[in-house]
């Protein structure tokens, strides 16, 4: 069972968090993609069960239940979870993210050194201008000109989510047997943080195309990055980045997965994390 609280930030701020209990167990701090609401993701109940995990979440500010904060980096990511942990009197706990989720875990892990105990990051984006890079090699056209649009700035984001501009993922043939399967979960997550409009969407895109206040290569606990090779969202070369930035990485790389279907293997990360 999932509970749904509330928590008030010193700032002012409310952040709306999701626990699924356990307070002998691991805590695995979920970070959700762009645009979803922060629900724990439904379909890894069962493996993180048996693990003796528990799942633990927040909206990120401007999704769902939790205040805009316009302007945010990536690192900002850190100090709500910390509070979050703070609230639920967590000390050590993993954490791990999806698409891009991936760049808010490996701020956790570079910013939370003495807390976070391993980070997952499946389908992640590297740094915006990382050095050896073709950032924007092998991405589907509609994310292309999605993020140029946020590297231009706020504004000229803000005209192109308003111009009613088509996002056509071009989801694989693995993509979309997921999505008809267990990971159908995407549907009550995607839904609601399209409706709540593109503020929180807005905010992400313009995160990851501008610093992100911390370098992965600070990111010291073990990190597992999960890629497909056929991922036109989050192209495979920005895991390869991140696999040569962070100390501790190892990267898995899936030939036939995209962008979704790379979370069947999501199962055997998670007993990796435990293991940790």
């Amino acid at each position: 069972m999932v509970t749904e609280t509330d928590l008030r930030l010193g700032d002012g701020r409310t952040l709306h968090v999701y626990d699924t209990g356990g307070r002998d167990r691991l805590a695995v701090f979920w970070h959700h993609g762009t645009p979803n609401i922060g629900a724990p993701p439904a379909p890894l109940f069962a493996a993180a069960d048996r693990l003796g995990l528990r799942w633990v979440s927040h909206d990120r500010p401007g999704y769902g239940g939790s205040t805009p904060l316009p302007g945010r980096d990536i690192a900002s990511a850190a100090a709500d979870v910390a509070a979050v942990a703070d609230a639920l009197d967590l000390d050590r706990f993993a954490v791990m993210g999806h698409s891009g989720g991936g760049p808010h875990a490996l701020a956790c892990g570079a910013l939370l050194p003495g807390r976070v105990v391993a980070v997952v990051v499946g389908a992640g984006l590297a740094p915006y201008g990382a050095a050896g890079l073709d950032w924007f090699a092998g991405m589907v056209p509609a994310g292309v000109a999605s993020l140029r649009a946020a590297v231009a700035g706020r504004a000229a984001k803000e005209a192109h989510e308003a111009s009613g501009a088509a996002y056509d993922p071009e989801f694989t043939p693995a993509d979309l047997a997921a999505l008809h399967g267990d990971w159908s979960w995407f549907d009550g997550v995607v839904g609601p943080a399209v409706r709540g409009g593109p503020g929180g969407l807005i905010d992400d895109d313009l995160a990851y195309v501008h610093p992100w206040g911390f370098d992965p290569a600070g990111v010291t606990s073990p990190v597992l990055l999960l890629h497909g090779e056929r991922d036109g969202i989050a192209p495979v070369a920005h895991a390869a980045w991140l696999a040569g930035r962070c100390p501790a990485a190892e990267l898995r790389r899936y030939p036939e997965d995209g962008h979704i279907s790379v979370l069947r293997h999501a199962g055997s990360a998670l007993e990796w994390l435990r293991d940790r």
